[in-house]
């Protein structure tokens, strides 16, 4: 992260990152296939974390505000917030890193749908949960793009909620 952070996304080689990670070019394409992937590794255990995490809400808590405390446990990655806000800036201003990031929130989708359907009943289609999940990534994702436009002057958590808040009003 810290060669794209210094080199920017597109100036950092296949060759810097095997270079700065000790092994061969080969061996690092047999864990990544693009750069992308490497930037955004971390999400793919999100999504089972956040089904997990949702799994372990109160059966009685709305499923709405159940996906809200679940969306601020994933968004609450803690370490060095100017940091962070470099790999969001990085994030939403590579075309190819932001369309990665989204194709890679589409498997929460997957990972989410078992336990939505559940707490939406029985009746309930994947039609259903899965509108209600694209919506809740979908304020995660304005939320994030929110953050790192004020240049994380406003807590992520705040704007998660309130365009979580947002959503919950439209529907009413």
């Amino acid at each position: 992260m810290d060669l794209f952070l210094d080199k920017g996304f597109e100036a950092t080689t296949f060759d810097d990152i095997a270079a700065a990670a000790g092994i061969s070019r080969r061996s690092l394409f047999r864990y990544f296939g693009t750069k992308e992937d490497i930037v955004l590794f971390h999400l793919s255990g999100e999504g089972p974390q956040a089904a997990a995490a949702l799994a372990a809400r109160p059966d009685d808590e709305p499923l709405w505000t159940a996906l809200l405390n679940v969306m601020l446990l994933i968004e609450d990655h803690g370490g060095d917030p100017a940091r962070l806000l470099k790999i969001s800036e990085m994030m939403y201003g590579t075309p190819s890193l932001r369309a990665r990031s989204l194709e890679k929130h589409l498997q929460w989708q997957a990972d989410l749908l078992p336990e939505v359907k559940r707490r939406l009943g029985t009746t309930s289609g994947d039609l259903q949960a899965a509108a209600v999940i694209a919506s809740a990534l979908a304020c995660m994702d304005a939320a994030g793009e929110a953050w790192t436009r004020a240049a994380g002057t406003v807590p992520l958590g705040h704007l998660l909620t309130d365009a979580f808040d947002a959503m919950a009003q439209a529907a009413r």
